[in-house]
């Protein structure tokens, strides 16, 4: 580990003043892995090569996550029609309530639908919006400028998110 010195300056109630030293540990390697799940496509990059943040260094296969995205949008779509023709129900409810020709009940359980609806298209959006950083996050970037130090993970790797990560490179901290 590299070590080197943090100075603090102090200023204590009184105007009086104090200096502190404590080391300060920069780390000599970072493991990088994938937030989701998947098979190694494509590493982008070879051991020595120095890269910028924000390079991307390996690609997941994205056949799977391009599919739950598409499945997303299409689950969007259809909350957006159930909540509109639940709109569109009890602004009719309402207009025959407003004429005395409906109950209360008909107008509360039109007005029950459409907040269901409503909810549905909520939960869609958020499926979707999580499908697609997923589909994002298939890219593995680089968090800060660097060397890479190893590559463990190869094409054909399979990387499971959930349980202990597998390290897929090993980026050194510094300057390109």
């Amino acid at each position: 580990m590299k070590q080197s010195l943090l100075a603090l300056a102090l200023t204590l109630a009184g105007g009086w003043g104090a200096l502190a030293t404590t080391p300060l540990w920069a780390a000599e390697k970072i493991e990088l892995t994938t937030r989701v799940s998947g098979v190694v496509a494509q590493v982008l990059v070879k051991v020595g090569q120095r890269v910028s943040k924000g390079t991307v260094l390996l690609r997941l296969e994205k056949t799977i996550l391009q599919a739950r995205l598409d499945e997303a949008t299409a689950e969007r779509a259809r909350a957006q029609a159930d909540e509109s023709d639940a709109r569109r129900e009890l602004e009719r409810a309402q207009e025959l309530f407003n004429r005395t020709v409906s109950s209360t009940t008909e107008l509360d359980a039109a007005m029950l639908r459409h907040a269901r609806a409503q909810a549905g298209l909520s939960a869609a959006q958020a499926r979707r919006v999580i499908a697609q950083q997923n589909l994002n996050d298939a890219d593995l970037k680089a968090p800060l400028d660097g060397v890479i130090g190893s590559l463990p993970g190869a094409p054909g790797t399979v990387v499971t998110a959930e349980c202990q990560p597998k390290t897929l490179v090993v980026l050194n901290p510094g300057r390109p």
